[in-house]
């Protein structure tokens, strides 16, 4: 808990730490940057450059403070947990925490001036603090779960066995350890991260991939969306890297399986919401029902620019026939003749998906996975229709939580 004297010290500044926070965490990267340029290659450029990890970075303190005087209502254990397992799945220590809390104090100061006195400064760094030793003791917890010993590294060589074609700028690769040791489980929802060596002086960057195959396989499967840049934006680096330099042999680094949602929660109706990519954590779910609960109720709901997009579209005649309550419903933004599953099969409709046509049973589990704004809408239209909030878990690609925190 917050002591009492910097419990009223934090809420009397709060406003104006709020106000400035995307202020102070944009002050804050470039800092640590030009202390520790080593520190570059565990963070996305692509987020720093759009703004999106300052703002999430100034979000979560902010909402943590609110939290901890009593005046915000955001649920913070799933939120931590959220940011333990990616911290994680980066290899996060303990010692990070002192970098980034100097130079976050730092920001703090050069942004506010003469307004951070020294009761001020100690309040916010007890509030730092605290959010830090929750955050080192989830993560210690995470990595032994992962059976790494203290100080270990997290990366692990995998070398790519097949590459796969799965749609329009999607390509699946599946990878075998190179240490001939152990494929770690998995609970479908979970991703490893991918750490890739780029040329022209830009280092190490380390993206997540969902993994898409099945818990308990031989070897492990992910699958790749190219990032094509629109409006100006660059294209993704590390997705335009996998896509163009990694072949059948090479060799890339792993981390273990993180993230805290699970896909396949509950024993009951279980309905899966994708949009784009975000049906990998879906596919692997189908794939590990098919073989460990064939008769539980499962719908899929998934939205695609169109069929020649739509990623292992082609498996799901087979796991249609395997798991024999799946019913399946697709949104194409523009249909053609081709588009036409097995009548049987798949309920395809055009346009973007209506939350109010969604299947849904009364005492479903849901999983959603895709763009912010997608499962924002889907979110809010099932809770509408009266899904309880804690039925619906989600996966966010990059920084940032659906409305409403969980």
């Amino acid at each position: 808990m917050l002591s009492e004297s910097s419990a009223a010290v934090v809420t009397a500044t709060l406003p104006v730490v709020r106000a400035h926070g995307e202020e102070i965490t944009g002050r804050f990267y470039p800092r640590m940057f030009a202390a520790h340029p080593e520190l570059l290659n565990l963070f996305n450029r692509g987020n720093q450059a759009t703004g999106q990890q300052k703002a999430a970075l100034a979000a979560a303190v902010v909402s943590y403070a609110e939290h901890l005087t009593g005046t915000g209502d955001a649920p913070w254990g799933p939120i931590l947990d959220r940011i333990a397992h990616k911290h994680a799945s980066l290899g996060i220590t303990a010692t990070s925490y002192t970098i980034v809390g100097r130079h976050l104090m730092g920001a703090i100061g050069e942004v506010l001036g003469d307004a951070v006195t020294p009761e001020v400064a100690a309040a916010w760094d007890e509030v730092y603090w605290l959010l830090a030793c929750e955050l080192i003791a989830r993560e210690a917890r995470l990595y032994t779960e992962a059976g790494l010993a203290d100080g270990e590294s997290v990366w692990r060589d995998w070398r790519v066995t097949e590459v796969t074609t799965e749609a329009t700028d999607v390509r699946s690769f599946t990878l075998a350890p190179v240490d001939g040791g152990a494929v770690p489980d998995f609970v479908p929802g979970q991703y490893v991260s991918v750490a890739v060596d780029l040329d022209g002086g830009l280092g190490q960057q380390i993206r997540q991939y969902s993994l898409s195959g099945r818990p308990g396989a031989p070897q492990w499967r992910i699958t790749v969306k190219r990032v094509r840049g629109e409006d100006g934006a660059p294209d993704g680096t590390v997705s335009t890297f996998l896509h163009e330099r990694v072949a059948v042999g090479d060799t890339l680094r792993l981390s273990p399986p993180f993230g805290e949602v699970s896909a396949v929660a509950g024993d009951g109706p279980l309905l899966l919401v994708s949009a784009g990519i975000g049906l990998t954590p879906a596919m692997s779910a189908l794939e590990h029902l098919a073989e460990t609960a064939p008769e539980r109720p499962v719908v899929l709901v998934h939205a695609d620019r169109d069929g020649a997009a739509h990623a292992h579209r082609d498996a799901l005649p087979r796991l249609y026939d395997r798991l024999p309550n799946l019913r399946l419903k697709l949104w194409y933004e523009q249909t053609s003749d081709g588009d036409e599953l097995d009548a049987l099969t798949a309920e395809v409709s055009s346009g973007r998906v209506d939350p109010e046509l969604i299947p849904i049973s009364p005492d479903a589990h849901v999983h959603l996975c895709g763009p912010l704004p997608f499962m924002n809408q889907i979110r809010g239209g099932l809770l509408r229709r009266g899904v309880p909030v804690e039925r619906i878990a989600y996966e966010v690609f990059g920084p940032g939580m659906l409305r409403g925190g969980v």
